[in-house]
């Protein structure tokens, strides 16, 4: 009887965003999490939350430090690494890209090796849909040209092709998963995004609407009915449910993939804003902030090969994600308290 595979899981940035909503997925999913995190950009509250969901441990580190990492592999019989530590917001990119490249490129390569040491042999990464840059046709699948126009976005691609040729030498199989527009929060409020400032839209306008903080409208005008930018939204629960049904895919099949991960419609900016202005009844004040420069127009998601291949496709709709953003700042109106 083959012997069953260990319920030990290693999530990379896993006080972040994205990473929080994994950690508590995978606690509830009966797993012990090794949560590792610098803490530069995770919350050291949302542990204490965590922990109440099933076994955690947390390995304070960084993906810099081989040490730390390898600190976070012993003793543990890990053989699957969630890796979603990585600074992601693109002006930044673009001001500090030796920070970018060394952090998600070098920091990818360091986790690999790591992994490889202690004979993990399955990772699930996060990527991006910005490798893509400007939408040649729509709607975009994983055959796309990628042509990043970004440093962060880059790096990303340059990190995937790491772990492409680790996969080559040393077999560790592999899941890319570049994801969409993450919105959203845990469905009770639980948790949810703390980023200050944040560069998302969604978050940005909950609270401007709830009367939080003003709200800025941010982009430049592109060729669309609105003339405001339309982007895939993707729901943080549905997102994390993609990374499980992508576990289970590398449990069953020797075979690693590309995914994209997105909900397949767009969404303007605009009809964003109207959507949350009926929901909380009320009109967001818009201010006029910086602007970002060379928007792309218009990118959603082919979504055929995630259903076909992964078995998976998103449940939530556009208003629950709002709705659950709404319990998140009713719970914390100023995000995690340190």
């Amino acid at each position: 009887m083959e012997k069953e595979e260990t319920k030990t899981i290693l999530i990379t940035g896993g006080a972040g965003y994205i990473g929080s909503h994994a950690v508590k997925r995978f606690l509830e999913d009966g797993y012990r999490v090794v949560l590792f995190d610098n803490f530069s950009k995770g919350h050291k509250e949302v542990v204490d939350i965590l922990a109440k969901y099933g076994e955690l441990r947390v390995a304070e580190g960084d993906l810099s430090d081989i040490d730390s990492l390898k600190n976070a592999f012993e003793g543990e019989d890990i053989k699957t690494v969630i890796h979603l530590a990585a600074p992601c917001i693109v002006d930044e990119s673009m001001k500090k890209p030796a920070y970018y490249f060394k952090k998600n490129v070098d920091g990818t390569l360091n986790l690999l090796e790591v992994m490889k040491d202690f004979g993990a042999d399955k990772i699930i990464f996060s990527s991006t849909c910005a490798v893509y840059g400007d939408s040649q046709y729509l709607p975009v699948d994983e055959d796309h040209p990628t042509v990043p126009l970004s440093v962060y976005a880059e790096a990303k691609l340059m990190a995937e092709k790491k772990i492409y040729w680790y996969n080559q030498v040393h077999n560790i199989n592999y899941i890319i998963l570049r994801f969409f527009n993450a919105c959203g929060a845990s469905t009770t409020g639980v948790i949810g995004d703390s980023k200050k400032p944040s560069s998302l839209l969604m978050p940005n306008a909950v609270r401007g609407a709830m009367g939080i903080e003003p709200f800025s409208l941010t982009f430049s005008e592109v060729d669309t009915p609105d003339k405001s930018p339309i982007r895939d939204f993707i729901d943080i629960e549905d997102l994390v449910d993609a990374i499980v049904h992508s576990i289970n895919y590398l449990k069953t099949h020797n075979r690693s993939d590309v995914f994209n991960i997105g909900s397949g419609a767009g969404y303007s900016v605009h009809e964003i804003i109207n959507t949350i202005e009926k929901i909380l009844n009320t009109k967001i004040e818009k201010n006029i902030g910086e602007i970002r420069q060379g928007e792309i127009a218009i990118m959603y998601a082919k979504t055929n090969k995630m259903e076909n291949v992964l078995g998976w496709k998103p449940k939530k709709t556009l208003e629950e994600s709002i709705q659950s953003l709404i319990e998140w700042y009713k719970n914390k109106p100023n995000g995690y308290d340190y």
